[in-house]
């Protein structure tokens, strides 16, 4: 198995071995696991779970697989969540794929009032499993379209993983992801910001007075999603972690608005 996983390419082929065997009730079932992976699917479609903040999250075929560098906006995410006035801090995780994002903020600030939304019917799926523990609710639709009104004004943290790679470079994604993760999950347009600039746009409706909005982008694009930021009237901070090479973009809502009492504060530490 490990000869086999080796010559496809798996360089922890030993590690991805012991994986496959521990998830196999059977020969007959380890066989087409293996077979799987040496075609070329994301392990973590193939175990149907990724490790992801300490959590195991539910991934189905053809559902884009959270990466390790997200765990940097979780970290933010959660910071402000706990942050947040009141037992029970709403969070928005937009664009959720898996639900990984908003589940791993709920692991770490339980309370929360977890809501989340993709576009992609598998991706919805998966996002009800992996939210469940929270007692989170997952809606299926463009961006915030599937949203209640309810919501609106009330988001104390908005979080973002939305695509971010330009049309013109998706082909040259690894084939892991490229042949195996939806196509809405990884293209972001011409300059790979085209969905994250309808995300940012729309977002002082949905937050709350003082509520942050957190989006992950690439450090080669962070100049123009923080420009993104800002023209959306949001006070944008920008945020990296070189060991996840990941980088994040806030936007801080500030005001106290109607309802809400005007010493509303929000602590930094989100950014």
């Amino acid at each position: 198995m490990v000869t086999r996983l080796r010559a496809a390419g798996c360089v922890f082929a030993e590690d991805e071995a012991r994986l496959l065997l521990a998830a196999a009730r059977e020969p007959a079932e380890l066989d087409a696991l293996v077979a799987r992976r040496v075609a070329g699917w994301p392990l973590e479609q193939v175990l149907g779970r990724a490790e992801f903040c300490g959590l195991h999250i539910a991934v189905e075929p053809g559902v884009f697989v959270p990466r390790r560098r997200s765990e940097f906006l979780v970290r933010h995410a959660a910071a402000a969540a706990g942050a947040a006035p009141g037992p029970h801090p709403v969070v928005l995780d937009l664009c959720c794929g898996s639900g990984a994002i908003g589940a791993a903020v709920a692991a770490a600030v339980p309370g929360v009032e977890l809501h989340a939304a993709d576009v992609d019917p598998a991706a919805v799926r998966c996002a009800r499993r992996n939210v469940a523990p929270a007692g989170g609710s997952v809606y299926e639709g463009d961006l915030y379209a599937p949203l209640p009104a309810g919501l609106r004004g009330r988001v104390d943290v908005l979080v973002v993983n939305a695509p971010y790679v330009p049309t013109a470079e998706v082909p040259f994604l690894p084939p892991e992801a490229r042949d195996h993760e939806p196509l809405t999950a990884l293209d972001g347009g011409a300059d790979g910001l085209g969905v994250q600039r309808r995300v940012i746009a729309a977002a002082p409706r949905w937050l709350a007075p003082g509520g942050l909005l957190l989006v992950e982008t690439s450090e080669r694009q962070e100049p123009r999603t923080r420009a993104a930021v800002a023209a959306a009237g949001l006070t944008p901070r920008t945020a990296t972690c070189e060991d996840l090479a990941a980088t994040v973009v806030t936007g801080h809502g500030g005001g106290h608005g109607p309802g809400r009492p005007a010493t509303r504060t929000r602590a930094p530490g989100a950014a």
